[in-house]
């Protein structure tokens, strides 16, 4: 079964449960068990979050948005992310410690746990982020 789809969201916290839907309504076309169903949307939730969070960091308010596309090509799942914020530096990109007990820090953690690969890829397109995680499945 190949599947392509995209949407696009508004760039803020409240956009991340249809963020959640979307994933959602995608996933349940495929068929896979639930409990990784979950986590495939968990990864994503936490992707968008980290766009809203970190890619607009000193932004008050944006009407910018952020597209999100899943597709599933020979049993290979591909998630981009697209986005305008800040650029990202990949090296930078890390979880806290584990042993570091308090909330929140651990979406970096989870998507890797999660997915088989995260990479930031150069787009010619008029992004400035554009993040791909695969998964075999």
């Amino acid at each position: 079964m190949n599947i392509s789809e995209s949407k696009d969201f508004l760039v803020s916290s409240a956009s991340l449960k249809e963020v959640r839907t979307f994933s959602r309504d995608v996933f349940n076309k495929i068929e896979l068990p639930q409990d990784q169903k979950d986590e495939l949307v968990l990864a994503i939730a936490e992707a968008a979050q980290n766009i809203v969070k970190h890619g607009y960091k000193d932004v008050a308010e944006t009407t910018d948005r952020m597209e999100i596309k899943i597709s599933l090509k020979d049993n290979e799942l591909e998630i981009g992310f697209f986005d305008k914020g800040k650029p990202v530096v990949p090296g930078n990109v890390q979880h806290r410690k584990l042993d570091d007990i308090k909330p929140g820090g651990l979406g970096t953690y989870f998507i890797k746990q999660i997915m088989d690969d995260a990479v930031f890829k150069k787009n010619e397109q008029q992004w400035v982020n554009h993040l791909v995680l695969t998964k075999k499945i």
